[in-house]
């Protein structure tokens, strides 16, 4: 029978040692104050907090006035909340809906959207969170156009069907004040007008409604009268309806790329017809345009005709031509082209009132895929320089890198790189314009970074720490390769793509890798001359079928190959071998001669995988550095190579099944031949195994690995 002392000894585990602990910590009684831990896993989970990057699918865009901010719908359904450099909300709607429409309540923390599934919704912004306080769903009509004048109860919504229904914005209950399309047209007009497309009332008499229809048709209706007051027949199909701020006069945009403007005394014709982009053609005719979406007609103080400001327009006939916003200033007129497809503008005055000189000084131009803000009040109509992050996605995303509790100088660091890089030119010196809002001071107890790596070879670095993102730096290290050459069969569609991103933060370090390259980039604050040393590695683990052929002879290594090389049973992996007299083929070539780097992160050292029997190498899947010692190791799917980043070579390369050890998945049933050229030396017991025919081979690589690591750490 055991002993006490040897029972004990035979329940010795890890367990009973941590319990061992606990209960030596724990003889003391527990206080009265002490707290039971009963916090578990259930009880936390991942919430999204901030929003980065520009809105995706954006529909509708506006502005208060008064309160300085921007909103930008989106097709599925979000809402963004900007005004000035640190003021960023996102909130949503409810379902797959878009929202089709923006109105602001002028000065008064809230707004109202439309979407697309003939909803309003009324959101509270007086709050840290906005939110939706009142929702109306119409049923029986789709909704087409809504209109909210300034410091107005009333919410015009028009309907597919023609007719015009009254919100009270107060309590959001529908009215029972209705104004039906077939008492709106004249009698005489025996088809339907169509949707209704526009809404306004006269900027100074609020009691009269200009109501817009898609088949051309334009009615000022009297509020108080319920009656017609006036019946514009315009000739083609309307998009869009602008006053001028006397409400004496209208402009509006057609179909066929026209403005004609119209005035009280002689409502069956109007007083002017221009078609700003055509041209007239051999025939006398003008060349056909393109639907002009949306016009505005701005009144400036210093006298003038005001600012006539419209989108689309243009000819046909001129191909490739990009979308555009034009500005109509008196007898000058200006094209601005746009890189994305326009879908709506909104012009920025000195005053909320319709009726007083409005002095533009900003368009805001939503684009598919940018925000875009014009300066008007300097010459030449240059745009505002972005203060957000809403080029994130300039180059798709293709690898992102998140540090916590960075040290404190690490974004001073960046930020002093990144600013001396020079401004671009062509923006307006004028503050960005949007500068409502307020949000609190308070940011992480620690900073924050984020890496971002691009398709196009460049890497962003972001401070992260506030509520919003802020650039600090860019790199772009497609600036380090030659242009590649055109190979369908193995070029990739961005061979320059970052894919992993690794940063030693004492050091400052950086190793980035693409497909086949890697790069070890080290953070310097002067401007440097750089011939970047490149080192070619080939990892490749080649798998011989002959091996399993009983009549094969494994030949006999030789010492210099015994080095870099190793064959076995399953096959063989190499190391910077290549035919003397063949230059090996890369995806990525480092370009020769000294090139000139500014302030920040210069290359050191770029590796590249070469081809193997004109078979490409497999893309990188890990890196990592270790600055301490001086070394770098990467690997993908057939091996991994250790370089030594001070002398510029390659310390270790090992195949995937040295990594693997006894647990190689390719191992195969031990019925491979004896090695005819170790037969006098290994008995025949041993030879039955390929393990015993291959021992003494990968005793001498294993030496050599631990010498190598040994000699680096020393």
């Amino acid at each position: 029978m055991a002993s006490p002392v040897n029972r004990k000894m035979k329940r010795f585990t890890l367990k009973g040692v941590l319990d061992g602990l606990r209960s030596s910590v724990s003889t003391a009684p527990k206080s009265e104050t002490e707290i039971e831990e009963s916090l578990q896993s259930q009880h936390f989970q991942i919430c999204k907090t901030v929003r980065y990057g520009f809105p995706f699918h954006p529909t509708a865009v506006a502005f208060d006035p008064v309160q300085h901010i921007l909103a930008i719908g989106t097709k599925s359904g979000s809402l963004r909340i900007i005004g000035q450099s640190g003021v960023d909300c996102q909130c949503e709607h409810f379902g797959d809906v878009a929202v089709s429409q923006i109105l602001f309540l002028a000065n008064e923390g809230a707004l109202v959207t439309v979407c697309s599934d003939d909803s309003l919704h009324l959101w509270n912004l007086r709050q840290k969170r906005p939110e939706i306080v009142h929702s109306l769903k119409f049923q029986r009509e789709r909704i087409t156009y809504c209109h909210l004048p300034f410091q107005s109860k009333w919410l015009y919504i028009g309907t597919e069907r023609g007719n015009v229904h009254l919100v009270n914005i107060e309590s959001f209950i529908l009215s029972g004040y209705v104004i039906n399309w077939n008492k709106a047209i004249e009698l005489s007009r025996k088809t339907h007008p169509g949707p209704v497309v526009h809404l306004s009332d006269n900027p100074v008499d609020s009691s009269k409604l200009l109501i817009g229809f898609e088949s051309g048709a334009v009615v000022l209706w009297d509020l108080k009268t319920k009656i017609a007051e006036h019946r514009f027949p315009t000739p083609e199909a309307l998009r869009s309806i602008a006053w001028q701020h006397e409400g004496k006069q209208f402009m509006c945009s057609h179909s066929d790329g026209s403005l004609t403007t119209w005035g009280f005394k002689t409502p069956q014709k109007p007083t002017n017809v221009m078609l700003p982009h055509a041209k007239i053609g051999k025939d006398g005719k003008p060349d056909p345009c393109k639907p002009i979406t949306k016009i505005d007609w701005k009144s400036v103080r210093n006298g003038g005709e005001g600012l006539i400001i419209f989108s689309g327009g243009m000819s046909y006939d001129r191909a490739g031509r990009t979308p555009c916003i034009t500005v109509m200033n008196g007898k000058s007129t200006t094209v601005l082209e746009m890189e994305h497809n326009v879908v709506d503008f909104v012009v920025l005055c000195e005053t909320p009132w319709a009726n007083d000189f409005q002095d533009p000084y900003a368009i805001v131009v939503l684009l598919q895929n940018d925000l875009v803000v014009v300066d008007l009040t300097t010459q030449g109509y240059p745009c505002f320089e972005n203060p957000y992050p809403m080029d994130i996605h300039e180059s798709p995303v293709t690898a992102c890198q998140y540090y916590a509790d960075c040290p404190p100088d690490l974004i001073p660091a960046f930020y002093s790189v990144g600013s001396k890089i020079q401004k671009k030119s062509g923006f307006s010196e004028k503050p960005w314009p949007i500068q409502g809002g307020e949000w609190g001071t308070t940011t992480c107890s620690y900073p924050e970074i984020i890496i971002t790596g691009h398709a196009d070879g460049s890497l962003k670095f972001w401070d992260a720490s506030a509520v919003t993102l802020q650039i600090l730096y860019k790199l772009k290290t497609a600036k380090m390769f030659e242009k590649p050459k055109r190979n369908v069969d193995v070029q990739d569609e961005d061979p320059f793509a970052i894919q992993i991103i690794y940063l030693c933060q004492e050091s400052r370090w950086m190793c980035v890798a693409g497909a086949t390259h890697v790069m070890l980039c080290k953070f310097c604050k002067h401007e440097n001359t750089i011939d970047i040393p490149m080192l070619e590695v080939s990892i490749v683990y080649e798998i011989n079928d002959e091996l399993d052929s009983p009549e094969y002879d494994y030949p006999k290594p030789s010492l210099s190959v015994v080095a870099t090389q190793q064959s076995g049973s399953m096959g063989s992996y190499s190391s910077n071998t290549s035919d003397s007299g063949k230059e090996p083929q890369t995806l990525v070539r480092v370009k020769g001669g000294g090139r000139k780097w500014g302030s920040g992160y210069h290359p050191d050292l770029v590796c590249v995988l070469t081809f193997v029997d004109g078979e490409p190498p497999g893309s990188i899947t890990s890196v990592s550095i270790n600055s301490s010692y001086g070394v770098m190791a990467f690997g993908n799917e057939s091996g991994i190579a250790i370089i030594d980043v001070m002398q510029k070579t390659c310390l270790l390369n090992l195949g995937t099944p040295d990594l693997y050890g006894s647990m190689d998945p390719y191992q195969r049933a031990p019925r491979s031949p004896r090695n005819k050229t170790t037969a006098s030396v290994i008995n025949s017991e041993d030879c039955k195994s390929p393990v015993a025919d291959q021992l003494p081979l990968c005793n001498c690589c294993f030496v050599l690995v631990l010498v190598s690591v040994d000699t680096l750490s020393t």
